[in-house]
């Protein structure tokens, strides 16, 4: 499965929320309300997830192996922070093919 398309939508004055993102897989497959947030140890990528009638969230959708796990982050990390750049505060939206 193939990342082809990683759009940013960034949050301001939103805490550690630093963006929300869309994720598309081989061109016909999206996933939203993924979200980068800012951690203790640095920013790190968070599946959307809902609440459960404890309090606590589950993952809706989610990499079941951690090879993929490792290159969904690394891409979305990556898009975030060339979407956050020097001077570019806009959104920008990439086609990205590994």
């Amino acid at each position: 499965m193939e990342i082809t398309k990683v759009e940013i939508r960034p949050m301001q004055h939103e805490g550690n929320l630093k963006a929300f993102c869309s994720v598309i897989f081989d061109e016909v497959f999206i996933v939203h309300s993924v979200k980068v947030i800012e951690g203790r140890e640095g920013l790190f990528v968070a599946m959307p997830s809902r609440a459960l009638p404890n309090g606590e969230f589950r993952d809706i959708v989610h990499p079941i192996n951690n090879d993929f796990r490792l290159k969904l982050e690394q891409e979305v990390l990556r898009r975030y922070q060339e979407t956050m750049g020097p001077g570019d505060e806009d959104l920008l939206t990439e086609d990205v093919t590994f």
